[in-house]
């Protein structure tokens, strides 16, 4: 198999984190040195239109939290032509915070906007396998992120293709090298066929699918050998069709949580071999230091974090369980809004819709278009 991802053997020690050593806590603080930040203004709008009829529209939107790669302002809040007021309400499972609103008997399109500042920083965790320890006995606190859920399954049949990928491995950093190799030989990127929920069964029966089927997959596939993962969804702060996108995190004892980023790296290493002025030995290198940054854990500062995790309650409740939330929810008199989906191009009919821009404080480079970033030491 020709692979882009290079297989790395190493000698590593499996080093086990008993239950003397300092418990394993989901809500650790992120590890990674950060550098590079970028202070955006932000001007967000989302413009839903309820059907004929509609007695109440409900709408929730996610409020990006300050964290060790962001550090978020409160913002401002307005509604046209109805105004309406928002209620702030964070969920239980993965502490999501949302500002809530209601039309009643809404008559026509209804523009909500919300203007706020954001600092974000570029992470970098320089994962070393070589001090990545196995847990014994993960706390019940991580529950949430080794379950089997509605989109990112965990049963016998992704059980034994974690194994047959990466079960031999020493340690939760080597199996997820693996995994990321697996999903980079075996599934393309395409807006045309995906679920847009992380649908693991999606991506792995198509074999193909957007960044929250990647990372929905390889979620799967890291639970599945007990990594504790979960899919965080965010903006891209910069002009985009589709505003969103999503990374994978994986806790790894000692670092933490630890951000990748498979599907845009992907697209990374297709565009340094599509690029004509490279020569091979010059695609190699940019190739291998493509790879060595997503293993080595990177989150770019261009990527601002909304929410976390997939298969919740909102709060205040919806009419049912989201599999996440990419941008916003919405519902009228208890019906979900269909996804849109703007970067597939056979696509024409929308029942809401985004209207964004990002001024930032200087010139920023999104890291996974330009290879020339790769040269940064």
């Amino acid at each position: 198999m020709n692979r882009l991802f290079p297989l790395i053997l190493l000698a590593l020690p499996v080093l086990l984190l008993s239950a003397s050593a300092a418990e394993p806590d989901p809500t650790q603080p992120y590890s990674a040195t950060r550098a590079e930040p970028v202070t955006y203004d932000i001007d967000f709008r989302v413009i839903v239109t309820a059907p004929q009829g509609t007695k109440k529209l409900r709408v929730w939107l996610p409020i990006p939290p300050s964290d060790g790669g962001q550090e978020v302002k409160p913002g401002t809040f307005a509604t046209f032509p109805t105004d309406t007021k928002p209620t702030m309400h964070t969920e239980n499972t993965f502490g999501n915070t949302f500002a809530y609103f209601e039309f009643n008997e809404p008559q026509g399109a209804q523009i909500i906007t919300h203007r706020f500042k954001a600092t974000v920083w570029e992470l970098r965790w320089n994962v070393d396998p070589a001090k990545v320890m196995r847990v014994e006995k993960w706390p019940a606190s991580f529950d949430p992120y080794r379950r089997s859920e509605s989109r990112v399954v965990v049963d016998g049949k992704f059980k034994k293709l974690a194994r047959q990928i990466a079960g031999d491995k020493p340690n939760p950093s080597a199996e997820l090298n693996e995994i990321f190799a697996w999903a980079n030989d075996n599934l393309t990127y395409d807006h045309t066929n995906t679920s847009l929920v992380a649908s693991a069964q999606h991506a792995l029966e198509k074999k193909r699918g957007d960044c929250s089927d990647y990372h929905g997959l390889c979620a799967s596939l890291g639970r599945s050998l007990g990594v504790p993962t979960r899919v965080v969804y965010g903006l891209h702060l910069f002009p985009k069709n589709l505003p969103c996108h999503c990374k994978l995190e994986a806790f790894l004892a000692p670092y933490g949580w630890v951000s990748f980023d498979v599907s845009e790296t992907q697209r990374l290493l297709k565009a340094i071999e599509a690029t004509p002025e490279l020569k091979p030995a010059e695609k190699t290198a940019l190739a291998k230091a493509a790879v060595e940054r997503l293993r080595a854990g990177f989150r770019d500062n261009t990527w601002l974090m909304h929410s976390k995790g997939t298969d919740y309650d909102l709060a205040p409740k919806a009419s049912q369980k989201v599999p996440l939330v990419a941008t916003i929810f919405a519902e009228a008199d208890g019906k979900p809004f269909p996804l849109p989906d703007p970067a597939d191009s056979t696509k024409r009919e929308f029942a809401w819709m985004t209207a964004h821009k990002y001024t930032p404080d200087r010139a920023v480079i999104y890291p996974f278009r330009d290879w020339k970033t790769l040269l940064k030491k």
